[in-house]
């Protein structure tokens, strides 16, 4: 209980927004939905820094690999190395990470919302328990619903997860572990009220569409040779 109490004041502007959403007419399966687009036009200008940030990374690669094949046998000095590539072309290795931190707090204040009896109770006086295919959106998901919420949720983590990564110009590894993640996650996703499956294939479904959208609006600059990453380097002091 001691998150719970920590995150109120989530839980409470999260109740607040679902019941306005409501209010507006919208059922809370859909209310659901809306407050996922909500918190993530709110950390929008984080995820294009994100985007910014990948892409630049994905500029220095060649550089990046050339200091690991030069010191792979002194961890040390790579590091160093690395940390000077990162700084000299304005890279920061962890702004991919700030839009997924954000989205913890939301995830944890979802479900302990929808454990809530007060939501419960509310919903159950709506009488908007089942939503499209799900039986009860404050509860586990069982037997088909429970199937079709774990494919959605897969497919949607691993189609967002490669394009976030740039599908073909990302590595063998980080493809794996796009395509790993989240199957390792379905264990403890089955265990979550399906609400917060529906939070999540919404917030994978956003960026995508987001990623599409800067795809067309804001295409990525062609990728350049290893020669021109050299010449852009800064000379040594």
């Amino acid at each position: 209980m001691i998150p719970a109490n920590v995150l109120q004041p989530l839980i409470d502007v999260a109740n607040s927004i679902l019941t306005f959403l409501h209010d507006m007419g919208f059922v809370y399966g859909t209310a659901i939905v809306l407050l996922t687009f909500i918190v993530r036009a709110a950390i929008l200008p984080l995820s294009l820094r994100q985007i910014r940030s990948m892409r630049e990374m994905s500029a220095i690669q060649p550089l990046l690999k050339e200091i690991q094949e030069k010191y792979k046998d002194d961890r040390q000095r790579m590091q160093r190395e690395q940390m000077q590539l990162f700084q000299e072309h304005g890279v920061n290795p962890l702004a991919s990470c700030f839009p997924l931190l954000l989205q913890l707090p939301v995830f944890i204040t979802l479900f302990y919302l929808l454990q809530g009896d007060e939501f419960q109770n509310e919903v159950r006086a709506a009488g908007e328990e089942s939503w499209l295919f799900i039986n009860d959106i404050t509860e586990k998901a069982t037997g088909s619903s429970l199937i079709i919420l774990l494919i959605l949720y897969i497919g949607t983590s691993v189609i967002a997860g490669l394009i976030m990564t740039g599908g073909r110009s990302a590595s063998t590894q980080q493809r794996l572990i796009t395509m790993v993640l989240p199957i390792i996650f379905t264990p403890i996703m089955i265990g979550f009220p399906a609400g917060l499956l529906v939070y999540w294939i919404a917030t994978n479904v956003w960026t995508m569409g987001q990623q599409a959208v800067v795809r067309l609006f804001f295409p990525p600059p062609p990728q350049p040779t290893p020669e021109e990453v050299k010449a852009s380097r800064p000379p040594p002091p």
